[in-house]
């Protein structure tokens, strides 16, 4: 093999985690399940102690997700873990915190539910006002970009320079693009969160997440938070994880694809309107995406004239699963307004471009947006 430094992201994915080539043994080993671990004596300098503080298939995941993340990183339970280990290690009462208000419902409902309740202060800013934000007083800024459902776009590399001048540390969640489209320590940021059950993973099988650090000590109130509270991931699910990274770089390209054939058939339908996608040039966020992002993701959102006629396309369309999920193989969609969480119109939709043929699956929905 070649030096590990020349590999592209999408190799690292494929191979790393297959280095010990002896003959007999599999190219990916398979979970570990233990709950304790042979310690006579001393443990001093031990690894592997009990089944809360670290797992074998969890640090051979882990070490992947260093290579392709250029920092080292912990994985947990789910993404909201991953999310709380950042939030809530660093702020103490009389801190603030911003975080946005039109991203992923979860991260400000915590922050806003449990973090204000400790007595810190939670500063709520829209995605596209971040750039101009005064960080100044502020302990922790929190950004998704691409954001979740509105697919807005942060300039990452500018937003941690104003965030580290004001003397602020900068969260991305990245799990709209995932680390094999942009890598958010390499453009200045101090954490990169992302949620695995998405496209990270991207088999609808799993729910995980990780969080990765560009200074390794900002890693170890992160562990210790994670072995405190026991928000570990189950060694199957870390496997499953470290298997779907073999197909990441093939999966993210065809969801690419497809959700940029959606996008532009969106654009022209009558029946449509608010048509958002970071791929299209006519996008807001298509400048600061072409720059950052190696693929525009898997996500479309757009409108339909109301509630009522969002649920008749998503009940028509045979190429779409209705749920509330993204990032899987298979294609799916759902009428945002429902939950009552995000700042969205009755008949906004996200959609999730899966892997079907292009064709098949662009005429499915244009079937489905006809019979409106």
């Amino acid at each position: 093999m070649p030096d590990r430094h020349d590999l592209s992201a999408a190799t690292l994915g494929l191979h790393a985690g297959s280095d010990e080539r002896v003959t007999g043994t599999p190219f990916l080993a398979g979970p570990v399940f233990a709950s304790a671990f042979h310690l006579p004596g001393d443990q001093e300098g031990v690894k592997y102690q009990y089944g809360r503080f670290d797992n074998p298939t969890w640090s051979a995941l882990e070490s992947v997700i260093e290579k392709l993340e250029s920092g080292p990183a912990l994985t947990f339970a789910s993404g909201v873990a991953a999310t709380a280990a950042v939030l809530t290690p660093f702020v103490q009462p009389g801190d603030t915190i911003v975080v946005p208000d039109d991203g992923y419902f979860a991260t400000r409902s915590y922050a806003q539910t449990y973090l204000a309740r400790w007595g810190v202060t939670v500063r709520l800013v829209s995605t596209t006002a971040m750039a101009d934000a005064d960080f100044s007083g502020v302990k922790l800024v929190w950004v998704e970009t691409p954001s979740n459902p509105s697919l807005d776009v942060c300039d990452i590399e500018a937003l941690a320079a104003r965030v580290h001048a004001a003397g602020a540390l900068l969260a991305v969640d990245n799990t709209t693009a995932t680390v094999l489209s942009q890598a958010p320590l390499r453009h200045g940021a101090d954490f990169s969160v992302a949620s695995d059950t998405k496209a990270f993973n991207g088999h609808s099988d799993v729910v995980f997440g990780h969080v990765a650090v560009r200074d390794p000590e900002l890693l170890k109130p992160v562990k210790q938070w994670r072995t405190l509270v026991g928000a570990i991931p189950g060694p199957m699910e870390a496997w499953l994880v470290h298997r779907g990274l073999a197909t990441l770089d093939l999966r993210l390209a065809r969801q690419s694809e497809n959700a940029q054939a959606i996008a532009e058939l969106l654009t022209v339908h009558r029946a449509v309107t608010g048509v958002r996608y970071p791929g299209l040039k006519t996008d807001p966020s298509y400048q600061i995406a072409r720059r950052q992002m190696r693929y525009f993701g898997a996500v479309v959102s757009f409108e339909l004239a109301s509630a009522e006629v969002a649920q008749r396309f998503l009940g028509s369309c045979e190429m779409l699963f209705e749920a509330t999920s993204f990032g899987g193989m298979h294609s799916s969609a759902e009428r945002r307004a429902r939950w009552g969480t995000d700042k969205v119109s009755a008949g906004f939709i996200r959609l999730s471009a899966g892997c079907e043929a292009t064709d098949d699956l662009v005429a499915g929905i244009r079937r489905a947006l006809d019979a409106l």
